[in-house]
């Protein structure tokens, strides 16, 4: 079997969220046990980092993997969801994505298994990164949760760590339609005696985590009580563009002109997380200096490929792409927007037939021009039914039937000084990048 192959096998035999939405979900936590069992439980190998959250869950995660990286740890290893361009996104070692050739011996040696068990897509791509880190004696890995927590495939490893980044609406019919329920089943990663640090103060939900954590007799840190990220702002060194801000610690300065190349003000809370939660690995033994912090903030594209993040993917005409997608990442993203200066907004818009689009196309602004598209995948909304939905929130524009189709129209229309913005779903993204 090539690579081809065996992640077309994949997609076809296994059930996977990523295309079809909730049937793909398998809450429990047997299968990934049972994959796990028969693979010598290699979770038990490595010490980890379990990182769970709404959003900003995938940036802390690669924040944090990109610190270690920095601070000399070997082989660290890095688990996320979901990949956009490539399968093996998901599981990197050091920043370095798995081979193809591993993935392919994986599969075939396995394929019994994996079929006898009629595991879901993610569960078997969570056991297959504990098989590779265990197999590459990580000395540590960042693990970031697939859906929810406590019933994620992610939970069976015990972490130095516990990092709840903050909780919104997403995922309602699976994980509850209160923050109250969805912060519970991303506190179900909370466990005896492991530190958790939160990254965000919300009302709803922190009486949720302070009672897990007496439950648990674990210590709990907000971040935001230590640390601020204020003054952003945007610089260009060397052609690149940076995020800069200063770091407060007990409001004082700490850090002057961190710079960061995940250039979204909405990494700001992120930061004020990471920050806490390296703390935490100090007090728990391990040896990260400011100086590998800084190191690992501004190069945290260069040493994981991180994408999708508010990315540049052309000057011009200028084109971002960023795959926040529920209500909480939209409104990040539309006041980010509001601080790029451009002439007129041409925006590549999609969304997935499961989830209301209603919260969402509130906050959209209604002087842009949509060009409301259909990502490759069964669970995309049709982009006919999307515009018409979007009209009643005074959005307009022209349907297209693929992303490739509306950002070439997009192109075409764009004017000096002109901004295209891609978003609304992470698979229009990923058919973007």
């Amino acid at each position: 079997m090539t690579y081809a192959e065996v992640t077309e096998y994949l997609y076809n035999r296994l059930p996977i969220y990523q295309r079809i939405g909730a049937p793909a979900y398998k809450p429990g936590l047997e299968n990934i046990k049972l994959l796990c069992e028969a693979l010598g439980n290699p979770q038990n190998n490595f010490p980890a980092i379990h990182i769970a959250g709404t959003n900003g869950k995938g940036s802390v995660s690669h924040y944090i993997a990109s610190i270690l990286q920095s601070a000399g740890y070997k082989n660290v290893g890095l688990h996320t969801s979901p990949h956009l361009k490539d399968f093996r996104e998901r599981i990197k070692i050091n920043g370095i994505e798995i081979s193809e050739k591993e993935v392919v011996a994986f599969v075939k040696q396995h394929k019994d298994l994996i079929e006898r068990i009629d595991s879901s897509f993610f569960e078997l791509s969570v056991a297959m990164a504990f098989y590779f880190f265990a197999k590459a004696n990580s000395s540590i890995a960042v693990i970031e949760t697939g859906l929810g927590g406590r019933l994620d495939s992610t939970n069976i490893i015990t972490p130095v760590l516990s990092v709840i980044t903050n909780i919104s609406f997403d995922h309602v019919a699976t994980l509850g339609d209160t923050l109250e329920k969805i912060a519970t089943e991303k506190a179900g990663i909370i466990k005896t005696n492991i530190p958790v640090v939160i990254g965000e103060i919300q009302n709803e939900t922190k009486p949720v985590f302070v009672k897990k954590a007496a439950e648990c007799n674990s210590k709990i840190y907000f971040a935001e009580n230590k640390y601020a990220a204020v003054n952003p702002k945007h610089i260009t060194k060397n052609g690149k563009r940076y995020l800069v801000v200063d770091i407060l610690k007990e409001g004082k300065v700490y850090v002057k002109d961190l710079h960061s190349e995940l250039i979204g003000f909405y990494q700001l809370k992120n930061i004020q997380t990471i920050f806490c939660a390296v703390d935490r690995l100090n007090e728990a033994g391990y040896k990260i200096e400011k100086e590998h912090v800084l190191y690992g903030i501004e190069n945290v594209i260069s040493q994981t490929s991180l994408l999708g993040r508010w990315q540049i993917l052309n000057q011009h005409p200028l084109t971002i792409a960023d795959t926040g997608h529920n209500e909480a990442g939209i409104n990040e993203i539309m006041q980010q927007l509001k601080s790029t200066p451009y002439k007129k907004l041409h925006f590549v818009f999609g969304v997935v037939k499961d989830k209301d689009p209603t919260p969402v196309l509130k906050l959209l602004p209604k002087d842009a021009t949509y060009y409301f598209c259909k990502a490759n995948i069964p669970r995309s909304l049709d982009e006919n039914e999307l515009a018409e939905t979007a009209a009643h929130y005074g959005l307009k524009g022209e349907t297209y039937s693929t992303v490739k189709e509306a950002v070439k129209a997009a192109q075409t229309k764009t004017k000096e000084g002109d901004l295209i913005f891609i978003g609304g779903s992470t698979f229009v993204v990923a058919e973007a990048i």
